[in-house]
């Protein structure tokens, strides 16, 4: 028996390990319908006994976002986007000298990791999923242009309760498509993206106000 179960498990090992890299690569290709996140939210409701509510959500390809949406997203969350491989070693080790330093720990997220964890895996914070997420950035980044880990990011990222993508952010807050987003109203969604639940961009505070003023002046550095 012990010697049946392991068989078992690494057959259940290497479907899921195969399946993983096939999701991947059909992800290059075909909008995701959803995400572990916008599940997640809806697992959420039913704990909370709460009525089901639906998912703002409406995909659209890399054409249809403004330009200035990915500046933002760029300068605030990951500035060198285009110089790491889905992990900044920098930014990592940045982060730990300040912790060293008796200073708050701070996350150190590429946008490509950020992609691994909304995609496909929960909000938990453990081993196993950090391990899980490490092994999907490698596969994205493997698989996926950076143009298309872009695109996929803007189009699950969370930017309200139950409001995912920057379609549904642009008509929600700014009664506009992504593509007509200004530089200004997409350093103002992409402030809000630490904590969306708490930053709201129709009614900013002086924190998010900020944050915005910041990303407004990283864009302008940016080579895009």
């Amino acid at each position: 028996m012990p010697k049946r179960l392991l068989q078992i498990a690494g057959y259940a090992g290497f479907a899921l390990f195969a399946a993983s890299i096939v999701l991947v690569a059909v992800l290059r290709y075909v909008p995701a319908p959803t995400s572990a996140f916008m599940l997640h939210a809806h697992i959420d409701d039913l704990a909370a006994g709460k009525h089901y509510r639906p998912i703002q959500h409406s995909w659209v390809s890399g054409s249809q976002i403004s330009k200035q949406m990915f500046a933002a997203v760029i300068a605030a969350e990951d500035q060198r986007f285009y110089r790491h491989h889905g992990f900044d070693f920098e930014a990592i080790y940045q982060a730990y000298r300040q912790y060293r330093r008796g200073g708050k720990l701070r996350g150190a997220s590429t946008i490509s990791q950020q992609v691994a964890k909304n995609l496909f895996l929960s909000p938990a914070r453990n081993v196993g999923r950090k391990i899980l997420e490490i092994w999907f950035t490698f596969l994205i980044e493997s698989l996926w242009s950076k143009a298309r880990i872009l695109e996929v990011y803007l189009n699950i990222a969370e930017f309200g309760d139950h409001l995912f993508g920057i379609e549904a952010a642009g008509r929600h807050y700014f009664g506009i498509s992504a593509k007509q987003l200004s530089a200004s109203q997409a350093a103002l969604l992409a402030a809000t993206l630490p904590n969306p639940l708490k930053l709201n961009a129709a009614r900013p505070s002086s924190y998010l106000i900020r944050r915005q003023d910041w990303i407004k002046r990283q864009m302008q550095n940016l080579p895009m």
